[in-house]
């Protein structure tokens, strides 16, 4: 082949494809065009429908992918809507789009009090339109938050430290007294190792030596033990006291039968009286 109608090949394909891409172009738009008239009648299931068919037909068409974000944000799809302002700062050249797409997850970070993330992106928002006064606004009542509520990251790891220290301690001190129960279980046996063999032995030398000390201990307090059993009555057995109460009752009752006997004599005579009638 001629390099002429080579050439000729060449740009009768590269018009072929800008006629392609400017047919498809038309038809995202087209999508695009109809999606946001749905979304304007509040008809969001439609309206995503159309847009993802926009964005399908031509990748270039960010504007319906920025769109479906919100729509789909509408919707209340907020973590789908994030997922599509990412991508649309990302792949749009257009820095309206961008604009726009940061100013958005802004408002979602701030929905979601991540006021740290709020700020860092209304700051890009401007640096893509940095004449937005609501985006400044925005920034302004985000910085203000973040002062008021400091992120809680340190605090987090704070406490998970304290935490973590915490279960150590528990960890060491179990072990600290393992430790111990496995000293004092050593101990114990190596005292039952050595003692088996000649545990009857000193049995019997501890007994013997017990006894013999039974043996030679001094009887301490027996002469007091027996003046007492002396003065203390047995069982059964009157004490000196009683003895001598017993027999002084005795000597007085016999002195009173001695007088009743001689009082009776003296009743035995007969004595003569004189009646009263």
């Amino acid at each position: 082949m001629k390099k002429g109608n080579i050439i000729s090949v060449l740009l009768l394909l590269f018009v072929g494809s800008m006629h392609l891409g400017f047919a498809q172009a038309e038809k995202a738009q087209e999508f695009s065009y109809q999606a946001n008239e749905l979304s304007l009648d509040s008809e969001y299931s439609k309206a995503e429908a159309l847009y993802r068919k926009a964005y399908a037909v031509d990748e270039n068409e960010t504007r319906a992918l920025y769109n479906l974000g919100t729509n789909l944000y509408k919707n209340e799809l907020v973590e789908e809507a994030f997922s599509n302002f990412k991508t649309t700062v990302e792949k749009s050249t257009f820095k309206g789009e961008k604009h726009n797409a940061y100013h958005n997850m802004g408002n979602l970070f701030m929905d979601k009090k991540e006021y740290e993330k709020a700020v860092e992106s209304y700051k890009n928002a401007l640096r893509q339109d940095p004449t937005d006064d609501e985006t400044r606004y925005n920034l302004a009542l985000a910085k203000e938050m973040l002062k008021k509520n400091p992120p809680q990251n340190n605090k987090d790891q704070d406490d998970k430290d304290e935490k973590d220290d915490k279960q150590q301690d528990q960890k060491d001190q179990q072990n600290q007294e393992g430790d111990s129960d496995s000293e004092k279980e050593k101990q114990e046996e190596n005292k039952n190792d050595s003692g088996d063999g000649d545990s009857e032995e000193n049995k019997n030398e501890e007994g013997g030596d017990e006894k013999q000390e039974q043996k030679e201990q001094p009887q301490q307090g027996d002469d007091s033990k027996k003046e007492q059993s002396q003065n203390q009555p047995r069982p059964n057995q009157l004490s000196k006291q009683q003895i001598e109460n017993l027999l002084e009752a005795m000597r007085n009752e016999e002195k009173k039968v001695q007088e009743k006997l001689k009082a009776a004599k003296v009743k035995g005579k007969k004595i003569k009286t004189d009646k009263d009638w």
